[in-house]
Protein backbone atom coordinates (compact mmCIF):
# COMPACT_ATOMS: atom_id res chain seq x y z
CA UNK A 1 0.00 0.00 0.00
CA UNK A 2 2.46 2.15 0.87
CA UNK A 3 4.68 1.58 -2.14
CA UNK A 4 1.68 2.14 -4.07
CA UNK A 5 1.12 5.80 -2.36
CA UNK A 6 4.52 6.38 -3.56
CA UNK A 7 4.63 5.55 -6.93
CA UNK A 8 1.15 8.00 -7.00
CA UNK A 9 2.79 11.07 -5.36
CA UNK A 10 5.80 10.54 -7.85
CA UNK A 11 3.34 10.44 -10.83
CA UNK A 12 1.87 13.42 -10.10
CA UNK A 13 4.67 15.28 -9.04
CA UNK A 14 5.66 14.42 -12.61
CA UNK A 15 2.75 15.80 -14.57
CA UNK A 16 3.05 18.84 -12.32
CA UNK A 17 6.65 19.42 -13.05
CA UNK A 18 5.69 18.64 -16.77
CA UNK A 19 3.22 21.24 -16.70
CA UNK A 20 5.36 24.21 -14.83
CA UNK A 21 7.77 22.96 -17.48
CA UNK A 22 5.35 23.62 -19.95
CA UNK A 23 3.96 27.25 -18.76
CA UNK A 24 7.26 28.54 -18.39
CA UNK A 25 8.46 28.09 -21.77
CA UNK A 26 4.69 29.34 -23.14
CA UNK A 27 3.69 31.29 -20.77
CA UNK A 28 4.66 35.30 -20.83
CA UNK A 29 3.53 38.87 -20.20
CA UNK A 30 2.83 41.31 -23.19
CA UNK A 31 1.96 45.18 -22.49
CA UNK A 32 1.26 44.06 -19.06
CA UNK A 33 -0.88 40.94 -19.35
CA UNK A 34 0.17 37.19 -19.39
CA UNK A 35 -0.66 35.07 -22.10
CA UNK A 36 0.03 31.56 -23.95
CA UNK A 37 1.63 31.92 -26.87
CA UNK A 38 0.48 29.64 -29.69
CA UNK A 39 2.36 30.88 -32.28
CA UNK A 40 4.60 33.77 -33.23
CA UNK A 41 2.78 37.15 -34.17
CA UNK A 42 3.18 39.33 -37.42
CA UNK A 43 7.00 41.23 -37.53
CA UNK A 44 6.44 44.66 -36.04
CA UNK A 45 3.44 44.07 -33.72
CA UNK A 46 2.94 46.27 -31.01
CA UNK A 47 2.31 44.19 -27.55
CA UNK A 48 -0.83 43.20 -26.63
CA UNK A 49 -3.62 45.54 -24.83
CA UNK A 50 -4.36 44.38 -21.01
CA UNK A 51 -7.55 42.57 -20.55
CA UNK A 52 -10.70 45.38 -19.96
CA UNK A 53 -8.33 48.48 -20.45
CA UNK A 54 -8.92 50.49 -24.06
CA UNK A 55 -5.60 51.24 -25.88
CA UNK A 56 -4.90 53.03 -29.49
CA UNK A 57 -2.30 51.57 -31.36
CA UNK A 58 -0.68 51.30 -34.92
CA UNK A 59 -0.06 47.86 -36.57
CA UNK A 60 2.42 47.58 -39.66
CA UNK A 61 1.76 46.97 -43.23
CA UNK A 62 0.69 42.81 -43.19
CA UNK A 63 0.86 40.12 -45.30
CA UNK A 64 -2.63 38.13 -44.91
CA UNK A 65 -4.87 35.20 -46.08
CA UNK A 66 -8.18 35.21 -45.96
CA UNK A 67 -11.71 33.16 -46.76
CA UNK A 68 -15.35 33.90 -46.56
CA UNK A 69 -17.95 31.76 -45.18
CA UNK A 70 -19.76 31.46 -48.79
CA UNK A 71 -16.37 30.98 -50.54
CA UNK A 72 -15.65 28.33 -48.03
CA UNK A 73 -19.15 26.59 -48.32
CA UNK A 74 -19.48 27.05 -44.25
CA UNK A 75 -18.51 28.10 -41.09
CA UNK A 76 -15.32 28.00 -38.86
CA UNK A 77 -14.57 24.74 -39.58
CA UNK A 78 -14.59 24.87 -43.17
CA UNK A 79 -13.00 28.53 -43.25
CA UNK A 80 -9.91 27.38 -40.70
CA UNK A 81 -9.30 24.29 -43.05
CA UNK A 82 -9.46 25.97 -46.10
CA UNK A 83 -6.53 29.10 -44.36
CA UNK A 84 -4.50 25.67 -42.69
CA UNK A 85 -4.14 23.57 -46.75
CA UNK A 86 -3.19 27.16 -48.22
CA UNK A 87 -0.28 27.68 -45.47
CA UNK A 88 0.27 23.78 -45.54
CA UNK A 89 0.48 23.76 -48.77
CA UNK A 90 2.75 27.16 -49.39
CA UNK A 91 5.11 26.56 -47.00
CA UNK A 92 4.04 28.96 -44.61
CA UNK A 93 4.59 29.21 -40.73
CA UNK A 94 0.79 29.38 -38.65
CA UNK A 95 1.34 32.77 -36.60
CA UNK A 96 -1.35 34.39 -34.19
CA UNK A 97 -3.65 36.18 -33.65
CA UNK A 98 -6.25 34.11 -36.40
CA UNK A 99 -8.91 37.29 -37.64
CA UNK A 100 -12.35 36.19 -37.07
CA UNK A 101 -14.76 38.35 -39.22
CA UNK A 102 -18.45 39.51 -38.56
CA UNK A 103 -21.01 40.57 -39.92
CA UNK A 104 -22.87 43.48 -38.45
CA UNK A 105 -26.12 42.43 -36.92
CA UNK A 106 -27.90 43.95 -39.45
CA UNK A 107 -27.17 42.13 -42.17
CA UNK A 108 -27.72 38.50 -40.46
CA UNK A 109 -30.93 38.95 -38.96
CA UNK A 110 -33.83 37.97 -40.57
CA UNK A 111 -37.38 38.40 -40.52
CA UNK A 112 -38.38 36.98 -36.60
CA UNK A 113 -34.53 37.03 -36.03
CA UNK A 114 -32.39 38.28 -32.78
CA UNK A 115 -30.01 40.22 -34.23
CA UNK A 116 -26.88 38.48 -33.76
CA UNK A 117 -23.32 38.97 -35.57
CA UNK A 118 -22.18 36.15 -37.40
CA UNK A 119 -18.79 34.99 -38.41
CA UNK A 120 -18.46 35.53 -42.08
CA UNK A 121 -14.54 35.82 -43.00
CA UNK A 122 -11.12 34.61 -41.32
CA UNK A 123 -7.74 35.23 -42.13
CA UNK A 124 -4.15 33.99 -41.00
CA UNK A 125 -1.47 36.89 -40.90
CA UNK A 126 2.03 36.10 -42.48
CA UNK A 127 4.96 36.66 -39.99
CA UNK A 128 6.52 38.78 -42.78
CA UNK A 129 5.64 40.68 -46.57
CA UNK A 130 8.52 39.07 -48.08
CA UNK A 131 6.09 35.35 -47.66
CA UNK A 132 4.25 34.11 -50.65
CA UNK A 133 2.29 36.16 -52.91
CA UNK A 134 -0.81 38.41 -53.30
CA UNK A 135 -3.58 36.87 -55.04
CA UNK A 136 -6.12 34.17 -54.93
CA UNK A 137 -5.62 30.70 -53.76
CA UNK A 138 -8.58 28.38 -54.35
CA UNK A 139 -11.28 29.93 -52.08
CA UNK A 140 -8.26 32.11 -49.94
CA UNK A 141 -7.23 35.46 -51.02
CA UNK A 142 -3.90 36.50 -50.07
CA UNK A 143 -3.53 40.40 -49.90
CA UNK A 144 -1.32 43.53 -47.90
CA UNK A 145 -3.32 44.77 -45.58
CA UNK A 146 -2.01 48.31 -45.09
CA UNK A 147 -1.09 49.87 -41.91
CA UNK A 148 -3.71 50.49 -39.58
CA UNK A 149 -4.54 52.45 -36.61
CA UNK A 150 -7.01 50.76 -34.00
CA UNK A 151 -9.12 51.08 -30.98
CA UNK A 152 -8.51 47.99 -29.41
CA UNK A 153 -9.72 46.02 -25.80
CA UNK A 154 -8.39 43.14 -24.38
CA UNK A 155 -10.40 40.14 -23.25
CA UNK A 156 -10.24 36.61 -22.01
CA UNK A 157 -12.33 33.74 -22.25
CA UNK A 158 -14.08 31.42 -25.06
CA UNK A 159 -14.10 32.92 -28.74
CA UNK A 160 -17.92 33.71 -28.40
CA UNK A 161 -19.71 35.93 -30.07
CA UNK A 162 -21.20 37.08 -26.44
CA UNK A 163 -17.40 37.81 -25.77
CA UNK A 164 -17.44 39.93 -28.96
CA UNK A 165 -20.37 41.93 -28.83
CA UNK A 166 -19.39 43.15 -24.55
CA UNK A 167 -16.01 44.09 -26.33
CA UNK A 168 -17.49 45.83 -29.11
CA UNK A 169 -19.63 47.66 -26.24
CA UNK A 170 -16.82 48.97 -23.90
CA UNK A 171 -15.06 49.67 -27.33
CA UNK A 172 -17.79 52.08 -29.03
CA UNK A 173 -18.59 53.33 -25.05
CA UNK A 174 -15.00 54.76 -24.89
CA UNK A 175 -14.96 56.16 -28.25
CA UNK A 176 -18.21 58.56 -27.59
CA UNK A 177 -16.51 59.57 -24.57
CA UNK A 178 -13.12 61.05 -25.66
CA UNK A 179 -12.71 63.89 -29.14
CA UNK A 180 -9.20 62.52 -30.24
CA UNK A 181 -10.24 59.65 -32.34
CA UNK A 182 -12.97 58.75 -34.69
CA UNK A 183 -14.09 55.17 -36.23
CA UNK A 184 -12.83 54.65 -39.82
CA UNK A 185 -14.00 50.85 -40.55
CA UNK A 186 -15.16 47.52 -39.78
CA UNK A 187 -14.29 46.16 -35.99
CA UNK A 188 -12.04 42.91 -35.84
CA UNK A 189 -11.97 40.00 -33.62
CA UNK A 190 -8.27 38.75 -32.87
CA UNK A 191 -8.35 35.27 -30.91
CA UNK A 192 -4.53 34.21 -30.23
CA UNK A 193 -4.83 31.17 -28.65
CA UNK A 194 -5.76 27.77 -30.44
CA UNK A 195 -8.97 25.07 -29.96
CA UNK A 196 -6.92 23.13 -27.52
CA UNK A 197 -6.23 26.04 -25.08
CA UNK A 198 -8.90 26.26 -22.24
CA UNK A 199 -11.36 28.87 -22.33
CA UNK A 200 -10.31 30.78 -18.92
CA UNK A 201 -6.99 31.17 -20.87
CA UNK A 202 -7.97 32.44 -23.58
CA UNK A 203 -7.06 36.05 -24.52
CA UNK A 204 -8.12 38.39 -27.46
CA UNK A 205 -8.23 41.51 -28.90
CA UNK A 206 -11.46 43.25 -30.56
CA UNK A 207 -10.07 46.49 -32.15
CA UNK A 208 -12.09 48.96 -34.22
CA UNK A 209 -10.28 50.90 -37.35
CA UNK A 210 -9.91 55.11 -36.16
CA UNK A 211 -8.49 58.26 -37.37
CA UNK A 212 -7.67 61.34 -35.74
CA UNK A 213 -11.00 63.18 -34.92
CA UNK A 214 -11.70 66.04 -37.36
Amino acid sequence: MKRRTKLIAAASLTIVAAGAAFLTGCVHRSGGEWMIDSAARPEGWPDITPVNEVEVKSYPTTRAASVTREAAGGGTGPMFNELFNHIKRNDIAMTAPVDMGYAPASDTAGAGDAAEPQLNSMTFLYRTTDLGEPGPDGAVLVRDLPSTTYATTGLRGSYSTRNYERALERLRSWLDAQSEWAPAGEPRYLGYNGPFTAPFLKYAEVQIPVRPAD
